[in-house]
């Protein structure tokens, strides 16, 4: 497979533009998008369309897109809203490639806009031309001295890639970055996304070499699946930093209004983002600030916080605001604090925050934070000084940035006032140490690098959607769905939601349904007292509210009269109802028990989301719920434990023993394997999930379903593909050995690296078409952390004396079309003429055409006459390449 150059890159790079309502009038959006494409040096080939006008700016001026002798990269449209699908479809007509839509008018308007919108993207789509906006700003590469942009002002060359939905927030931010020195490597103004949207442009930005720096403005998302992947996907390159507002009512609404996109609920959002590696951050002044520091010589390491001040009452403030949004402080080892009583004097603080007291010299400071940085229990080191009377900031500064070159770990400073630091901040500036006035800021930086460490754990992982525990009953829990859903029920009752729980192993209190006080005596007694008796209704869910539980019933007398009274009282308040029964269940009497929920719900734009939280009367209270995407592994359910409070009475609480987190996790695991398995679920409550020091058992159970799509794939509810263990096989080789055959997991990496380092030389030109040595950082985790759902890659492994060792490779990655993908293969020599290289083939085949993918394509080598015969042999048709003589285009038809 021949990496070829990014679809998108006519649109970053266009080496001939045209500006349709090109003008010439003083502050028009027109006139200032010539001036700035022609004040910013752009060197291709620029044309400009205005029907009124000759000339504009001294240029011909053509009538219209269709009169201009050359074929276009670019068209810029900044006419009427009602003018431009007829624009739009003429630059199709003209062989135009993209084309940005400054107007605005459009779906934000209400219908008549939307049906413009609709009409100017059906055209579009009729010519393969694709779109930016419209209602946007425009796009900047500074770099190639393009500014197709009304902004006024331009941008410096740099390597932090702006995205934004907001264009006001895009010029706000150029405003600032021009005098700070902050530049560049693009630019882009989404407005409505009505084509080209984040994901793509996020796309192109990770195989931009000059962009090594992601900044993301979100107001909405409109497609979760691809939103996710392509974050995810720059995430492990590059760190993405975002601003997302909506976070409350009134916000959700401007921003509803004014991009037209819907926005989840923010909990769910925030969850999104941990599982993608991307750090968000609160507001734009975070967002200056993370520029400046932009992770510049140091590396993340973790959370834990060490304070170094000169003053009590700077290091409080700093360590009450590191509380107050969940960065831990460091506790020193006894080793460093040894170290520290020696080097500094009988008064410093012994504790962290470490005061140095007011006399505390640049060889203090130094001394201080060397030893913090070289204690393993530290993360980073915030360091705040205050001019006193003893002080020289200047100079402390000095030392301070002599001791963070010895150190990867993050050191920001805090040098507070104003004139006798002024020279220091300058200093710090320029050794690209982070420095700010005021501790709080400082803090919420290094709040932000930590969650960039901890998100680039919980990107690594690629859980399977069944782990490896006993495996669920799938087919039970698929009848009981079924069923319902042929008898027109949304809703499963009691019983039939804990037949589902029970089916993937989750330990449930049995349910039985009594239809009369003289049943319900019987079946009290088979499954013995005390009891719990609640109604059996499908138009009831809250059963308390109602009067239609009762609770630790001793007798057969209570059993028989609470029967009655829970028809009595049931009919009183909810008349419409339907009842079935009175269900009987054990009274579960844990002395040590907490009450929790865990469920699941639907989130209008991330899809299926787990909940976790304190349950009972109390579960809709507090706004104490841990929130977390699926698929999970260990790893991720303990992520999501500790991001709640209630995981505070998890472990001894009131004379009380620690609950058996083993039980815990095992249930939100399950829950899981239910989420993904079973699409059909639309929501689920298990409420109480009452969990002790032996185990958990689910008291009550509420689950909710719908039908699917019948062209809907197996994970394709989800915004997260699953890793597809389903996929795994195993063969015999000819001389006896075991071959797996499974997809790449991001835990390959070592055994990736060390596959390709082995191939001859002739077997690495051939795959990669360059002698490479061994893959880069980059291409090693661009191969083996891959998206399930746009691409696959599966390994060949054998293993001997408990080592695992691949042998080959296959893989395949879809082309923007949706419709076609390209492949690459490539096998150890050893393993050459074995029959593996077709196996592997026939697996990637068979997995790209139950996708519904249409055509298989891929680049060789005309001289890699082996390659050329194999893939013949699988109905590959060859052709010359259309852009190099030297290679081969190959497409086969799988649907």
């Amino acid at each position: 497979m021949n990496y070829e150059q990014h679809y998108l890159t006519t649109l970053f790079e266009p080496k001939s533009i045209a500006i349709i309502g090109a003008s010439e009038t003083p502050g028009s959006i027109g006139a200032t998008l010539v001036r700035n494409v022609i004040d910013g040096g752009f060197k291709g080939k620029l044309f400009l369309v205005n029907p009124r006008h000759e000339t504009v700016f001294g240029q011909k001026a053509y009538d219209s897109v269709e009169s201009i002798p050359h074929r276009l990269d670019l068209a810029v449209i900044c006419t009427r809203a009602e003018t431009v699908p007829g624009i739009v479809d003429a630059c199709g007509r003209a062989g135009t490639r993209n084309a940005i839509v400054i107007s605005g008018g459009f779906a934000e308007m209400g219908p008549r806009g939307a049906n413009l919108a609709r009409s100017m993207l059906d055209s579009a789509r009729r010519h393969n031309l694709r779109l930016l906006g419209p209602n946007c700003l425009g796009l900047m590469r500074p770099s190639s001295q393009l500014n197709a942009t009304f902004a006024h002002g331009s941008a410096n060359p740099g390597t932090i890639g702006l995205i934004s939905q907001s264009g006001a927030l895009c010029t706000a931010i150029l405003d600032w970055a021009l005098p700070n020195g902050v530049g560049f490597s693009n630019v882009v103004s989404l407005g409505a996304e009505s084509d080209i949207d984040f994901g793509e442009i996020l796309e192109y930005m990770v195989a931009d070499p000059r962009t090594e720096n992601i900044f993301l403005y979100i107001e909405g998302i409109k497609n979760a699946r691809r939103f996710m992947s392509a974050l995810r996907a720059a995430a492990r390159c590059k760190p993405v930093l975002l601003i997302k507002v909506g976070r409350h009512p009134a916000g959700k609404q401007a921003a509803l209004s004014h991009t037209g996109a819907l926005v989840g609920a923010d909990d769910v959002f925030d969850a999104a983002l941990r599982r993608a590696g991307v750090v968000r951050l609160g507001n734009v002044g975070q967002m200056y600030a993370a520029a400046q520091a932009l992770f510049s010589h140091f590396r993340p390491h973790g959370n834990r916080l060490m304070i170094v001040t000169n003053g009590g009452g700077p290091g409080v403030m700093a360590a009450d605001h590191a509380a107050d949004i969940g960065i831990p402080l460091a506790e020193l080892s006894e080793a460093t604090l040894t170290k520290l009583n020696e080097a500094l004097p009988p008064t410093w603080s012994k504790s962290n925050p470490a005061d140095l007291v007011g006399d505390a010299d640049p060889a203090r400071y130094a001394t201080a934070i060397t030893t913090c940085l070289e204690d393993e229990n530290v993360d980073g080191v915030l360091a705040i000084l205050t001019p006193q009377a003893m002080t020289d900031p200047t100079q402390a500064a000095r030392a301070v940035i002599e001791v963070a070159k010895k150190f990867d770990k993050p050191l920001v400073t805090c040098w507070m006032g104003e004139e006798q630091v002024r020279e220091a901040r300058m200093l710090f500036k320029g050794a690209g140490i982070p420095t700010f006035r005021t501790p709080e800021p400082a803090v919420e930086l290094f709040s932000h690098i930590s969650h960039y460490y901890r998100n680039q754990q919980l990107l690594m992982q690629a859980p399977a959607s069944i782990s490896d525990h006993t495996p669920p009953r799938l087919e039970s829990a698929k009848l009981v769905i079924e069923t319902a859903l042929s008898e027109g029920r949304k809703k499963l009752n009691e019983m039939e939601s804990k037949a589902l729980l029970a089916a993937f192993r989750i330990p449930i209190a049995q349910t039985v349904v009594a239809r009369s006080p003289s049943e319900a005596m019987v079946l009290a007694e088979e499954i013995g007292l005390p009891v719990v008796m609640k109604i059996d209704s499908p138009q009831i869910t809250h059963k308390s509210d109602s009067g239609g539980v009762r609770l630790n019933l001793n007798t057969l007398a209570q059993v028989r009269d609470a029967y009655n009274e829970i028809l009595d009282e049931v009919k009183k308040n909810r008349p419409d109802a339907i009842i079935h029964g009175i269900a009987i269940e054990p009274m579960i009497q844990k002395a040590n028990g907490r009450e929790l929920v865990v469920g699941m719900t639907r989130d209008q734009i991330f899809g299926p989301t787990i909940i976790f939280g304190p349950g009972g009367t109390s579960v809709e209270a507090g706004g104490e719920r841990a929130v977390a995407l699926p698929p999970l592994n260990r790893f991720l359910v303990a992520d999501m434990l500790a991001s709640t409070r209630v995981s505070a009475r998890l472990g001894e609480f009131r004379n009380m023993p620690p609950v058996s987190m083993e039980a815990l996790e095992a249930v939100l695991l399950r829950v899981s394997e239910m989420v993904c398995e079973l699409p059909w679920i639309r929501e689920m409550d298990i409420n109480p999930l009452i969990v002790d020091e032996n185990g958990a058992v689910a008291v009550d159970a509420r689950i909710a379903i719908e039908n699917l799509p019948l062209t809907a794939g197996r994970y394709d509810h989800m915004a997260i593909h699953p890793y597809p263990s389903h996929l795994v096989s195993q063969y015999q080789a000819k001389d006896g050995q075991t071959v797996t055959i499974r997809p790449i997991s991001p835990e390959d990496a070592d055994m990736e690296q060390e596959f390709v380092r082995k191939l001859s030389a002739e077997a690495k030109y051939f795959r990669f078409m360059n002698t490479l040595r061994e893959l880069s950082p980059a291409q090693l985790v661009r191969l083996t952390q891959i998206d399930y759902d746009r691409e696959m890659a599966f390994v060949a492994i054998t293993e001997a004396d408990g080592k695992q060792t691949e042998v080959g490779v296959a893989r395949y990655a879809m082309n923007p079309d949706g419709e076609s993908c390209e492949f690459a293969i490539v096998v150890a020599d050893d393993w050459q003429g074995k029959g593996l290289a077709r196996r592997l083939m026939g697996v990637i085949i068979d997995t790209a055409r139950s996708r519904g993918v249409k055509y298989m394509n891929g680049d060789f080598l005309a001289e890699n006459r082996r390659m050329l015969q194999f893939v013949t042999s699988l109905g590959f048709v060859l052709s010359p390449h259309p852009e190099d003589s030297g290679l081969k285009r190959g497409v086969l038809v799988l649907n």
